[in-house]
C-alpha cells in the first residue's frame, strides 16, 4: 500500500537539532563548493519517497530539460527517517523540497535555507470526512484522527478558523482503517493518496482541502541555501526554469515523468499515478492562485507575511524575526511560464 505523507509535514525541530543543521552548513562551506564544470552536477532530494507530487522534476530529468539548461541532475528521494534540510545544509543536496513554516523554524536557528519557487500553490494536506458532512465547520466538537505534526502547522489554525479544540484530536496511526470502521470519525490526509485508499475500502469520502478554506501554505518548494544563489545564481536560474518547464510538461504528458517514478519507486501503481495526477488537476496544485496569471512556481510577498503572520499569531515564531531572508522572488518572478489553457478549466 502506498504510504501517507503526513510525517513529512514535521517542523518541530529542537535547538539542538537546528544548531547541528547551521554547522554542517558551516562545515560544507569550508570544504569549499567544487570547481564549476561545462555541465555542472546538481542533486535535488525530495521530501518523500517519488511520486506524482513530485512529477515535474522527474519530467524535467526524463525529457532533457535540465541537460538543455545546462545541468546534470540527480534526484535523491527522501522518507520518514531523512532529514532534507540536514542534507542541504551539509551540501549533500543542492536544491531541497521544502515546506515554507518548516523553513522559516530552521531560518530562525541559523540554517541558511532560501526557498526559490513553489511548484504547489496549495497544500495537498486535506480533513477526509464521510458521506453527509457539508463543511469544514461542521466537523467542530467532532473527533478527527490527526498526527502530532499538525500541533505545529495547521491544527492552531484550524482552532482559530473553525473553533475546533485539542479535545477533537485521536491519534492518526497512518492507517484509514479506523476511518472505515467508525462513521463519526475524519481524519488528515493528502488529497493524492488517502481518498483512493478510502474509495478501495469501499466508500467514496468527503475531502476539504484546507487551502480552499485559507491555509496559506505553499507546498513542494524548491529550496537552497544562500551560498549557492550567491555562487552560482546561473545554476540556480537554470534549475528553477527547467523545473518549472517540467511541471507544465508533466500536467500535459506525464508518461515520461512516470516511467522515472516508477523505477524509482515500484510501489507506484498506474492507478495511483493516475489518481493523484487528477487530484493535483481538480484542485489546481500547481496551475491555481497566483500561477494562473503570473506562471507556474510563483510566490508572493503577500502569501509570504500571511503564513509568517499565522505562525506569530499562534506563538510559532517571534514576531521580531525577519522572514523575508527565507525566500527569493528573483528567479521566478522573471519566468511567467503559464499553464497550458487545458489545466486552468
Amino acid at each position: 500500500m502506498h504510504q501517507v505523507h503526513s510525517s513529512r509535514r514535521k517542523i518541530g525541530f529542537n535547538k539542538l537539532g537546528l544548531r547541528l543543521l547551521a554547522g554542517l552548513w558551516l562545515a560544507a562551506q569550508a570544504a569549499g563548493f567544487a570547481q564549476a564544470q561545462a555541465m555542472p552536477k546538481i542533486t535535488f532530494c525530495t521530501n518523500w519517497f517519488a511520486e506524482a507530487e513530485h512529477g515535474g522534476f522527474y519530467q524535467a530529468v526524463a525529457t532533457g530539460l535540465y541537460k538543455k539548461a545546462g545541468l546534470d541532475v540527480t534526484i535523491k528521494m527522501g522518507g520518514p527517517q531523512v532529514n532534507g534540510l540536514q542534507l542541504l545544509a551539509a551540501g549533500t543536496c543542492d536544491f531541497y523540497m521544502g515546506y515554507p513554516m518548516q523553513d522559516i523554524v530552521a531560518a530562525s536557528h541559523g540554517v541558511p535555507v532560501v526557498t526559490v519557487a513553489a511548484s504547489f500553490q496549495k497544500d495537498p494536506q486535506a480533513i477526509i470526512a464521510h458521506q453527509g458532512v457539508k463543511s469544514l465547520g461542521a466537523l467542530k466538537g467532532k473527533p478527527i484522527l490527526v498526527a502530532q505534526s499538525a500541533d505545529t502547522t495547521w491544527w492552531p489554525w484550524l482552532e482559530n478558523t473553525f473553533g475546533f479544540t485539542k479535545s477533537q484530536q485521536r491519534p492518526y496511526t497512518f492507517s484509514v482503517a479506523p476511518f472505515l470502521h467508525d462513521k463519526n470519525l475524519s481524519q488528515q490526509g493528502y488529497i493524492g493518496s488517502e481518498p483512493l485508499m478510502i474509495e478501495k475500502g469501499g466508500e467514496k469520502p468527503v475531502v476539504f482541502l484546507m487551502a480552499d478554506y485559507g491555509w496559506p501554505a505553499y507546498a513542494e518548494t524548491i529550496d537552497t541555501t544562500r551560498s549557492m544563489i550567491e555562487k552560482h545564481p546561473q545554476w540556480v536560474t537554470a534549475f528553477v526554469k527547467a523545473s518549472v518547464e517540467g511541471w507544465k510538461s508533466y500536467l500535459a504528458d506525464p508518461a515520461p515523468g512516470n516511467k522515472l517514478i516508477v523505477e524509482a519507486d515500484s510501489k507506484q501503481t498506474p492507478e495511483q499515478l493516475a489518481f493523484s495526477m487528477k487530484m493535483m488537476k481538480k484542485y489546481k496544485l500547481v496551475t491555481g492562485g497566483a500561477a494562473a496569471t503570473d506562471g507556474i512556481g510563483i510566490m508572493t510577498d503577500k502569501r509570504w507575511k500571511e503564513m509568517f503572520d499565522f505562525m506569530v499569531k499562534n506563538k510559532m515564531m517571534p514576531a521580531d524575526f525577519d522572514y523575508r531572508k527565507v525566500y527569493d522572488l528573483q528567479f521566478i518572478k522573471a519566468l511567467k511560464i503559464l499553464p497550458d489553457a487545458a489545466d486552468l478549466k
